[in-house]
């Protein structure tokens, strides 16, 4: 194996594919990262065992075919060392991997190509195709309300949904609930789902750089495959059932405030500056017109907030985790929110003033 290949071509694909890659391994050979050269190809690819990442990158010079495994994290930092528009030679050379790139020389341990493990392929059951940018914009809009490390390992990841036109992304931590749909060119006439775990779901938000390209995507049984131009993207599904989540919606709320995103953002930020720092509480009180925001916090210190809203019902007074709160307002586009709100002990239901295609639940707190 041999080729070259500029410095900048290579740092791409490989920054992401390491990504993947675990720094503690007990295998020392996902540590590495998979070179493989074909014709006028090179493929770099890592994996964990739950997620596999494939970059493709077009070799300019011929190159001699072959492959082998590298320490992932060694081969990157080296890439990322050198200069901006350094040209990168490298050679197979007994057992040995030798990094050339102008005066500098590098000579990294291998492992053999055969030990290499690849995620099991299973038969694509789905399979569509989307614009980059939204499928992006789905994760981005959901994917803060997944569950970190719960016990309940099938809410450490994302719900996708697929119906005819429409592909669907729920999260939750039973705390909150996000929802977001899109359209999207699916003939698929059964409800579909599957549950994609965490770090999939970031990896795969990471991919999705170019706003007009296209991504196909293949939903097995087993698998969620995602297909850019330079990239090939596996995650393993997560075995379980997710909540019903049209059940957590909350239905006929009779107190309805609608204001504006960021003063209200900025008021909860500022509130939030005295909340209780472990529990993170603020108390909102809603009459006509107005939005009083409260915190206050074990060493007796108070914030008071005032918002302007456009609301017309009775008074309220409900708590809420200020983080959550922020949270859903800052992955919001519009500049004007609807709250839907009954009483003190119901969730909350947050959405875009002129749309519904997200939904957001925020269970309330006891003060």
């Amino acid at each position: 194996m041999h080729f070259t290949i500029q410095r900048e071509a290579l740092l791409k694909p490989l920054q992401l594919v390491a990504g993947v890659v675990e720094r503690r391994q007990t295998l020392p050979v996902l540590s590495n990262v998979l070179l493989v050269v074909e014709g006028q190809q090179l493929s770099l690819t890592g994996t964990d065992l739950e997620v596999e990442l494939v970059g493709r990158v077009t070799l300019e010079e011929p190159a001699e075919p072959g492959e082998i495994t590298v320490p992932a994290r060694k081969l990157m930092d080296i890439c990322k060392s050198l200069p901006n528009d350094a040209l990168i030679d490298i050679k197979l050379d007994d057992q040995k991997l030798v990094v050339k790139a102008g005066r500098s020389r590098f000579t990294l341990s291998t492992l053999p190509a055969n030990d290499f493990p690849s995620v099991e392929e299973g038969p694509g059951s789905l399979t569509f195709s989307m614009v980059q940018s939204k499928l992006r914009r789905l994760i981005e809009r959901t994917s803060f309300a997944m569950a970190q490390q719960d016990v309940r390992y099938y809410l450490n990841g994302m719900l996708l949904e697929v119906q005819t036109g429409l592909l669907r992304a729920v999260a939750t931590d039973g705390h909150r609930l996000a929802l977001c749909a899109v359209e999207a060119g699916i003939e698929q006439t059964e409800r579909h789902q599957v549950i994609v775990p965490r770090k999939g779901i970031l990896e795969l938000a990471r991919l999705l750089t170019e706003q007009d390209g296209s991504v196909s995507v293949v939903l097995g049984q087993h698998h969620i495959r995602a297909t850019t131009g330079e990239f090939t993207f596996t995650s393993k599904l997560v075995d379980g059932k997710f909540p019903d989540y049209e059940r957590v919606l909350p239905r006929g709320g009779d107190k309805l405030v609608v204001g504006d995103r960021q003063a209200l953002r900025e008021a909860f930020s500022r509130t939030a500056i005295l909340s209780n720092e472990k529990y993170r509480g603020i108390r909102l009180q809603l009459s006509a017109g107005l939005l009083k925001i409260q915190a206050n916090n074990p060493e007796q210190e108070e914030a008071e907030e005032e918002v302007v809203v456009d609301y017309n019902g009775g008074s309220l007074e409900i708590g809420f985790n200020v983080s959550y709160l922020l949270d859903v307002l800052g992955v919001m586009g519009t500049d004007q929110v609807r709250l839907t709100m009954s009483d003190a002990n119901s969730s909350a239901l947050l959405q875009e003033a002129d749309n519904d295609e997200s939904a957001y639940v925020v269970m309330p707190m006891r003060l």
